[in-house]
């Protein structure tokens, strides 16, 4: 159970974000932080405390007019710690090889492999072919309907046909390294985390899993190492005092350090 830092970037800014806010139209987001620093800072940080496998998330499009912005900030980053994260947004088949080549270990990716609401596997297989399932993330970021959690893509907002499952994750696991898994609805709210969803991934054995949403102190962490029974890594973002929380950025650490 390792801690897995973050740097969101939106608009050019590092920034933390309420999960399910984002629209590209307009390039809006109802905002918890934006930093003046830039992300190559945090990276910076991440590597000086030995913190590997954190995201960088794109949150503008590419037809934004701040996307070249967003672009160049997290290219900053896979520079000032290369190897050491994963970069997200807007990924595909044809620009996964630049950001790798940029410094990024793997790519993160979710719209390019469910469209129109379903799973595309051919698209999943150009980005095998392109990278190798060694330097692919699945982000499998979700919302809760009646019968269970399903899949969201869009910038969370359209649902997919795909319902998460132990036996959803085992099949996936075959076509990537590792998988990032947002519990939407509580992301960048601190009001806790989505525990069901917990108690799923961590009575799942197989390939990494990221867990991010809602973990906004070190009880919160506690409860989510024995919910997870300790197998599931965790982020936390819009908690840390990094990014205008309370939750000591040091404590998370060092809690880390401790469990490994």
């Amino acid at each position: 159970m390792r801690f897995r830092p973050c740097i969101d970037i939106h608009n050019g800014k590092v920034k933390q974000i309420v999960g399910g806010s984002l629209r590209d139209e307009g390039d809006q987001a109802s905002t918890n932080f934006a930093s003046e620093l830039g992300a190559a800072f945090y990276a910076g940080l991440y590597q000086k405390d030995g913190l590997s496998g954190g995201h960088i998330i794109l949150l503008n499009p590419a037809g934004s007019r701040y996307y070249e912005d967003t672009k160049r900030q997290a290219v900053e980053a896979l520079a000032a710690y290369p190897g050491g994260m994963q970069i997200g947004g807007g990924i595909h088949a044809g620009n996964a090889r630049d950001f790798l080549n940029a410094g990024a270990s793997h790519v993160i990716v979710t719209s390019y492999v469910f469209q129109d609401g379903a799973f595309q596997r051919e698209n999943l297989d150009k980005l095998i072919s392109a990278v190798g399932k060694k330097h692919i993330v699945l982000d499998l970021s979700c919302r809760k309907r009646e019968d269970g959690y399903y899949v969201v893509t869009d910038r969370w907002q359209k649902f997919t046909d795909m319902r998460l499952t132990e036996d959803v994750l085992t099949e996936l696991a075959g076509c990537c390294d590792e998988f990032l898994i947002h519990g939407v609805d509580v992301e960048g709210k601190r009001s806790g985390m989505e525990e069901e969803l917990v108690r799923m991934l961590g009575a799942w054995r197989g390939i990494p899993v990221t867990y991010a949403g809602g973990i906004s102190s070190m009880e919160d962490l506690e409860h989510f190492a024995a919910v997870s029974g300790g197998s599931v890594d965790f982020t936390v973002g819009s908690a840390l005092d990094l990014f205008g929380g309370e939750l000591p950025y040091r404590e998370v650490k060092r809690y880390s350090y401790l469990l490994n």
